[in-house]
């Protein structure tokens, strides 16, 4: 048979970010102080491009995240949000499920909150019934992580500070990077205030192989 093949157009998305130490702090650190500058500028690019991933709005040049495609499985606890419950998991895998598209490296993404609040609650009333979130960080035997890069500000109805888990096959989630990560330090625009300035510069895309390869909750109260 012929296959069905999906389209779609990556276009690199700039992110950038500054910083600035003093001339004097570079000496009394043996020049150690720029290497702390670059870690922390690496670190923030690393926090930004997951949390695009994940609730990037695709407006003003900024990539579209996983939780913001049309398309994907959505799964909610209630009118106004509501605690996650076992059906809850079992939701999120069926809508894949239903999809055909329940294969390849699935796993669970959640941020702390709710991962407390899994840890916390039985997956049934049933004697000898566990907690959904394993001591081996898995749910249901699926792989489970937490982030605070995943949002906790959500609203619903009448539901506030509510919570975002997202099930899927993440090798379906594609991030596209031109180039590499370019840190650039001038030692000159600022030197007569005794400053150094430190900039960096990333160009990346985000996008889906496959919606259906992803479902999310977002009305969860933790």
């Amino acid at each position: 048979t012929d296959p069905t093949l999906e389209t779609f157009t990556m276009t690199p998305k700039q992110l950038m970010a500054q910083r600035q130490y003093s001339k004097q702090l570079l000496v009394q650190t043996s020049g150690y102080a720029d290497q702390y500058v670059t870690a922390d500028l690496a670190a923030a690019h690393a926090l930004e491009v997951d949390r695009c991933a994940i609730h990037g709005t695709g407006a003003s040049n900024q990539p579209k995240g996983i939780v913001n495609f049309s398309g994907i499985g959505s799964v909610a606890v209630g009118t106004n949000g509501g605690a996650p419950v076992w059906d809850t998991v079992v939701d999120l895998e069926t809508a894949l499920a239903n999809a055909n598209a329940d294969d390849g490296n699935m796993g669970y993404l959640t941020n702390t909150k709710v991962r407390g609040k899994l840890k916390k609650t039985l997956e049934s009333s049933v004697a000898g019934a566990t907690w959904i979130w394993n001591k081996d960080n898995t749910v249901n035997g699926y792989k489970a992580m937490a982030t605070n890069q995943v949002a906790s500000n959500l609203t619903k109805g009448t539901g506030t500070n509510l919570s975002a888990i997202v099930f899927g096959a993440w090798q379906e989630l594609l991030l596209l990077e031109w180039g590499a990560l370019e840190i650039i330090t001038d030692p000159y625009s600022l030197a007569d205030k005794g400053l150094i300035r430190v900039i960096s510069t990333q160009l990346v895309d985000i996008n889906l192989r496959h919606v259906q390869s992803f479902a999310a909750c977002l009305d969860a109260l933790a």
